[in-house]
C-alpha cells in the first residue's frame, strides 16, 4: 500500500477513492427549453439551455505535465506610479511560479510597446524544477516599467512559445494597468484570430487606467475569464487561487456537437455561464453538424445558449417533433460522454402555449441585458453625463433584483445608494471614479449560477423539466421582459399579471 500517495491526498482535501480502481472521469449533458412556438410566427426560433458538468477528471488526467504556463506582465511606464503595481505585479508572478509542479513548461513575458523574454532569456519554454523557479523569481524582481502598451504583442509572443510547447492545456496569465495605446503596431484583433483555439487566456486589470471591455474582448474570444483587484495587495491571492483551479484541470477540450433536423438551422451556441465566452463553430465541410469546441475542463459546470432557426411550413402541429440532437466528445479522453439529447418542437396556435418561454433562458438573457446596462452607464458616465449614468445602473439594479444576482447588486452598490431595487431606483455615489465602472464591467461577465437568489440548487440538472410548466416564464404586458410563469406579480415593475388571483 502507498501510505505516503495516501496522505498526500489526504493533505490536499482530496477524497479517498477506496481500494478499488480510479473513478473515470465523466462527461454530463442536460437541455433545458419550452418546446412550443407559434406556427404563425415569421422567423422563429427556439432557445435552450445546455448544461454540461464534468466530474471525475482528477483520476483521468495524461500521463506528465498537462499544462505550460506563460506570464505576461505589463512593465509599462505607467507601471511605475504608483509603486505598489510593479511590486504587486513581481509577487503575484512569483506565487504564480512557486505552484507549478516540476515539469510544467513555463515561460515570463515582460510587456511594454513590444513583447520581450524574461526567463528564459531566449524565446523558448522551459521546465518547472527547484533551480529554474529559482532563477524566474530572480529574474522577475529585476524588471522595470518604460515603454508603452501592445497587448497583441504579448500574446503573439505567447502564442509562438505555447506552440513550442505542445501541451495539452496552454494557459496565459497576462496583467495590465493600461489600454492597447500601440494597437497599429500589431492589431489585437488579428493577433486574437491567430491566437483563437490555440490557448485560453485570463486577463487581470490592475491600477486605474485599464479597459474593462477590451480585456473581455481577449478572454471571450480566448476561452478565459476577465478580473481586477481594487487592492493592489489582492492580486498574489487571486495568482494563487487562478493557479489552483488551473492546475485541477485535466481536459483539453470537450466538444459540444449540434446536429439539426430537416427544417432548422444552428444560430449560435455560446457559453452563458460560469464566464461569457464567443464560441465559433468549425467548419463543417458541407454537413449540417456544427462542432463547438470548448477548452481545458476541471471538475465544473458550464451553461450554453443554443439559438436554433426552424421552420414550420409543412410541419404537423400539436406534437413533438425532434429539432436538433446535442451531443458531447472528448477527442482522445478516456472520459465517458452521456448520451446524446434531442431538442424538441412543438407547433402550436394556441398563444397562451407559444407566449411562454424557459425560465433558465429568461435569466441568462436577462443577465446580458445587465452587463448591456453596466456598459451603457460606463460610457454615460465617461461622457460627463452623470444623470444618464445613474438612470442605467438603476436598470442594472432592477435587473439584478429580478434575477437574483446578489453579488451584482453588491458591486452596484458601491457606485449607488439603492432606494428601490425592485423598481431600480438609485442615487450615483459622490466621487465615484471611471475605474469603478471598468471594475463592474468585468465582475458584470461573471453570470449567476441560477434564477434564484441564494438557491444553489436552482439550476440543478433535472430539478426543471425541460418542457414542463415549472420551466416556463410569462411576458409581463407593462414592460419588455419576462418573468417566472407561477408569479402572480411582474418582479421587474411591480404590475400585476393577468388572470393570477
Amino acid at each position: 500500500m502507498n501510505t505516503g500517495a495516501s496522505a498526500n491526498r489526504a493533505a490536499q482535501g482530496i477524497p479517498a477513492t477506496g481500494g478499488g480502481a480510479a473513478r473515470r472521469a465523466s462527461a454530463g449533458l442536460d437541455l433545458s427549453q419550452w418546446k412550443y412556438l407559434s406556427g404563425e410566427a415569421r422567423e422563429p426560433q427556439m432557445h435552450a439551455i445546455v448544461t454540461v458538468r464534468a466530474d471525475g477528471t482528477e483520476n483521468g488526467g495524461a500521463a506528465g505535465p498537462v499544462l505550460a504556463q506563460v506570464l505576461a506582465v505589463d512593465c509599462s511606464s505607467s507601471m511605475a506610479y504608483p509603486q505598489e503595481k510593479l511590486r504587486a505585479a513581481h509577487q503575484a508572478a512569483v506565487a504564480a511560479l512557486r505552484l507549478l509542479p516540476d515539469g510544467t513548461p513555463f515561460a515570463v513575458v515582460r510587456g511594454a510597446h513590444s513583447a520581450s523574454m524574461v526567463y528564459p532569456e531566449t524565446e523558448t519554454m522551459v521546465r518547472a524544477d527547484a533551480r529554474h523557479r529559482a532563477e524566474a523569481e530572480r529574474a522577475v524582481h529585476r524588471l522595470i516599467a518604460g515603454g508603452g502598451t501592445c497587448i497583441g504583442s504579448w500574446l503573439d509572443l505567447s502564442r509562438r512559445l505555447l506552440a513550442e510547447a505542445d501541451a495539452p492545456i496552454g494557459h496565459v496569465l497576462l496583467l495590465t494597468d493600461g489600454r492597447n495605446e500601440h494597437d497599429t503596431l500589431m492589431p489585437l484583433s488579428d493577433v486574437l484570430e491567430a491566437c483563437a483555439g490555440r490557448f485560453v487566456c485570463d486577463a487581470w486589470g490592475i491600477g486605474d487606467g485599464w479597459d474593462g471591455r477590451e480585456l473581455l474582448r481577449v478572454t471571450s474570444r480566448l476561452h478565459g475569464r476577465a478580473s481586477s483587484v481594487q487592492e493592489e495587495a489582492a492580486l498574489a491571492r487571486e495568482y494563487e487561487q487562478l493557479m489552483h483551479r488551473l492546475l485541477a484541470k485535466s481536459i483539453p477540450e470537450l466538444v459540444i456537437s449540434v446536429t439539426p433536423m430537416a427544417g432548422a438551422g444552428v444560430r449560435y451556441l455560446k457559453q452563458v455561464f460560469p464566464t461569457e465566452v464567443e464560441l465559433d463553430a468549425l467548419d463543417p465541410g458541407g454537413e449540417a453538424t456544427r462542432r463547438f469546441v470548448t477548452r481545458a475542463w476541471g471538475d465544473e459546470t458550464r451553461r450554453y445558449q443554443l439559438c436554433l432557426s426552424a421552420d414550420p411550413a409543412g410541419r404537423p402541429r400539436g406534437e413533438d417533433l425532434q429539432l436538433a440532437v446535442v451531443s458531447l466528445d472528448v477527442p482522445g479522453g478516456e472520459v465517458e460522454v452521456a448520451p446524446p439529447l434531442p431538442c424538441l418542437v412543438h407547433w402550436t396556435d394556441d398563444e397562451a402555449l407559444s407566449g411562454y418561454s424557459d425560465i433558465h433562458v429568461e435569466h441568462f438573457e436577462q443577465h446580458q441585458r445587465l452587463g448591456e446596462a453596466v456598459a451603457a452607464a460606463t460610457d454615460a458616465h465617461r461622457d460627463g453625463e452623470r444623470d444618464l449614468a445613474q438612470q442605467h445602473l438603476g436598470t442594472a439594479v432592477r435587473l439584478a433584483h429580478a434575477i437574483g444576482a446578489d453579488q451584482s447588486l453588491g458591486r452596484l452598490e458601491r457606485l449607488v445608494e439603492i432606494d428601490d431595487p425592485a423598481a431600480g431606483r438609485v442615487r450615483l455615489r459622490p466621487g465615484v471614479a471611471a475605474v469603478d465602472f471598468e471594475h463592474l464591467i468585468t465582475a458584470s461577465s461573471h453570470s449567476t449560477y441560477g434564477p434564484a437568489s441564494g438557491a444553489a440548487d436552482a439550476m440543478t440538472p433535472g430539478s426543471l423539466i425541460a418542457g414542463g410548466p415549472g420551466a416556463a416564464t410569462v411576458r409581463c404586458a407593462a414592460r419588455d421582459g419576462r418573468v417566472p410563469a407561477a408569479a402572480r406579480f411582474c418582479p421587474l415593475c411591480g404590475h400585476g399579471l393577468a388572470g393570477r388571483p
